[in-house]
């Protein structure tokens, strides 16, 4: 463009350092985002600690407990690093737990998976929705303790039977959050897709996908406490084994020690799990979110 022109037109002549200078403010603009989200989900799970101890010592305290069943905090780091049996008791919790961890991961995988499939599908064929909504909701209304005997039946003691149990628990909400999502996409958007010949399959790529990001994380984080929950439900009531059984013997054996002490860990367990669900949103929303502001 000559320098006439440029003036002709109003713009300003184009330098080559122009699409540096664009690509470094976008870094920065991306990592300020990843680092305001990370931060808030810090700040969250620092606050949600802290409540949590407050209201176990108040519980505690309020209702007036025998300190031989309610163990405080201080009781729990006792048992766990400075009593006589500390090591044994430790390793023991750790075993389990780490089985129980694994359990969990069978049932989020399979869970969230599935949950994404049928909503996709739901999505794409409104005569599939009406189909097997309806059917879906009626199974959740069933209590789950209820179904876990028939659910061993079919599926044996072993990790499909719990990776069934967990992912039960997962797919529920987590189906009828992504639902809402993909059918949060600006119907402009979709309306532009089909007009320049696409089909319904793009207009699920191109507009309602992105849009879902949001409400694909929210199922993420809702389903990492439901995997745990289903992990320990299958271990109780069906395998035993894992820090579920472990749990149910400590109690049987009146260790109320161990029971306390197995329900903080796995407490923060959770809470680590969810943390890095929320850290893995970060960085995702922060870059490809509805409202990130990137890649325009």
């Amino acid at each position: 463009m000559t320098a006439g022109a440029s003036a002709a037109t109003g713009s300003a002549p184009t330098t080559a350092g122009s699409a540096p200078a664009a690509t470094g403010r976008g870094a920065h603009v991306l990592l300020a985002a990843i680092l305001l989200r990370v931060g808030r989900t810090v700040l969250s799970v620092v606050a949600s600690a802290a409540v949590i101890v407050g209201l176990w010592y108040a519980f505690i305290a309020v209702f007036d407990l025998n300190p031989l069943v309610a163990k405080d905090p201080q009781a729990v780091w006792k048992y766990l690093f400075t009593a006589d049996k500390a090591t044994e008791s430790r390793r023991a919790i750790l075993d389990g737990l780490w089985h129980t961890l694994g359990d969990a991961g069978v049932g989020y995988a399979a869970g969230t998976v599935a949950a994404i499939v049928v909503a996709v599908s739901f999505v794409l064929f409104r005569s599939v929705e009406r189909a097997l909504m309806p059917v879906a909701m009626m199974l959740r209304s069933v209590p789950l303790v209820a179904m876990i005997p028939l659910l061993t039946l079919i599926f044996g003691r072993g990790l499909t039977a719990v990776g069934v149990i967990a992912g039960i628990i997962v797919f529920f909400p987590s189906l009828v959050n992504l639902v809402f999502g993909l059918r949060s996409g600006p119907p402009a958007a979709a309306d532009l897709v089909l007009a320049y010949g696409g089909g319904p399959a793009t207009v699920l790529r191109k507009v309602a996908l992105p849009s879902a990001l949001p409400a694909l994380f929210v199922s993420a984080r809702i389903a990492v406490p439901g995997a745990v929950i289903g992990a320990l439900l299958a271990e109780w009531l069906a395998t035993g084994e894992g820090l579920g059984y472990y749990m149910q013997r400590a109690q049987q054996t009146f260790n109320y020690g161990g029971v306390w002490a197995s329900v903080v860990v796995i407490t923060v367990a959770s809470i680590a799990l969810y943390a890095i669900v929320g850290l893995v949103e970060a960085i995702v929303l922060a870059r490809y979110g509805p409202s990130s502001g990137l890649g325009r």
